[in-house]
């Protein structure tokens, strides 16, 4: 059995003598095996500096084993002879409690066939590096076909590698919090993107992108994604449920086909640079007034002209019963879930359109476009067209006739004003 971590070697009798241990750690590899064929259970600790390896008796020499925060990657192992303390850090957590269970074996003697033990030999330089953090790859023929990916990579980029899709041992990369995928041929994300738990930043420029999973938007992604980059794809649309990646701070989505932002785009509550210059947007939905940004960049857009005097009027009198007790159930916060009414309807009242007023509106209401300065919501505006304009068009939502004539009487009044 052998095992690459960081290793201290605590001497527990210095302080008797007044000094002091190093208290720092180093990397090394552990190797536990025998010396003799039917000889003693031994560990084995090769560093840099002592590729060699410094032994120590295991069988009926382990005085107790330190394991609180094994989950952690961290464990110390206390011997009797010599009287010192083995702490291991930096290690991943299931190699490590497969590495105690071996030494707590070995410590009673037990290795007929149960434990896998190793020849004690010098280690080599590759096996006492330290885990590789950083991996970038700018080129097809640097891409690794018959290597897996260090499973300690914190940052990967894998660009110009013409990548028709994601791969699967990139997915395995627990620790990763940064992926740059960007100049490929990537045409669909995969579901289990969203179980890389640590990933802050997605850059997915330059590829054949025509949708954005809305399963991504139910996943670990919404506590951890911080920056997502979809600049130069395909893509017609974002899912209604986009909004649930709350903790986004930076989005591009330049030169793509949306069509529209999803209204729930303004519960992007953290979101401080957008932009989506070069797609095909007509106007920008009604939540988005609720977004205080630093920098917002709509060029090239064909928005359309503002019509609140035209509303499209889709208001059912009186409500269906649906619509009245779905509006009732939202107004009062009222606890609801898929084993109390229908999933789908769970899935309609959680996109519901807001009012003027604050109030919610399902599949009833008066949908009208205005036009607002978007230094109403960002420090910094890019022009929205030649013209020098900072102006945007932005649909809004009325859930009843007297909300409408409210609207309208403040719009008649600022224009005379």
């Amino acid at each position: 059995m052998k095992l690459q971590c960081d290793v201290e070697v605590i001497n527990r009798m210095l302080p008797t003598y007044g000094m002091k241990n190093r208290g720092k750690g180093s990397r090394a590899m552990l190797s536990i095996g025998k010396q003799e064929k039917r000889g003693a259970i031994y560990i084995m600790i090769c560093t840099q500096k002592d590729k060699a390896g410094s032994r120590y008796k295991l069988q009926e020499n382990v005085e107790q084993l330190f394991t609180r925060f094994i989950d952690d990657g961290k464990a110390t192992i206390r011997l009797k002879e010599p009287a010192v303390d083995i702490c291991l850090s930096k290690v991943e957590a299931n190699s490590l409690k497969n590495f105690i269970s071996i030494v707590r074996l070995s410590d009673r003697g037990i290795d007929s066939g149960i434990v896998p033990l190793t020849r004690l030999t010098p280690a080599k330089s590759s096996d006492i590096e330290k885990p590789r953090t950083r991996m970038y790859i700018t080129c097809q023929k640097d891409y690794p076909i018959t290597k897996s990916f260090p499973y300690s990579l914190e940052q990967l980029q894998a660009s110009y590698c013409k990548l028709a899709r994601i791969d699967m041992r990139i997915l395995c990369l627990k620790k990763l919090q940064k992926l740059d995928l960007s100049n490929n041929h990537i045409k669909k994300l995969p579901k289990t993107i969203g179980d890389l738990v640590c990933l802050q930043e997605l850059i997915l420029n330059n590829n054949h992108l025509e949708s954005f999973e809305v399963s991504l938007c139910h996943s670990t992604l919404t506590k951890s994604l911080k920056s997502l980059d979809l600049r130069e794809n395909r893509l017609k649309a974002l899912p209604v449920q986009f909004g649930q990646l709350r903790e986004l701070v930076n989005l591009r989505l330049d030169e793509n086909e949306l069509i529209h932002l999803p209204f729930t785009f303004g519960q992007l509550s953290k979101l401080n640079f957008l932009t989506a210059t070069k797609n095909k947007l007509s106007y920008l939905p009604n939540s988005f007034k609720l977004l205080v940004l630093e920098k917002v960049d709509f060029f090239g857009n064909p928005f359309v002209n503002a019509s609140p005097m035209t509303p499209d009027i889709q208001l059912k009198i009186p409500l269906t019963l649906k619509e009245s007790a779905a509006r009732t159930a939202i107004a009062y916060r009222i606890r609801y879930g898929p084993n109390i009414i229908p999933f789908t309807l769970c899935q309609d009242m959680s996109v519901a359109k807001t009012c003027d007023c604050g109030g919610s509106c399902l599949d009833s209401f008066i949908q009208t476009i205005v036009r607002m300065n978007l230094h109403q919501v960002s420090r910094t505006v890019v022009l929205v067209d030649t013209m020098g304009s900072t102006e945007a068009p932005i649909v809004c939502y009325f859930c009843s006739l007297n909300c409408y004539s409210q609207f309208l009487d403040k719009y008649l009044m600022s224009t005379r004003v």
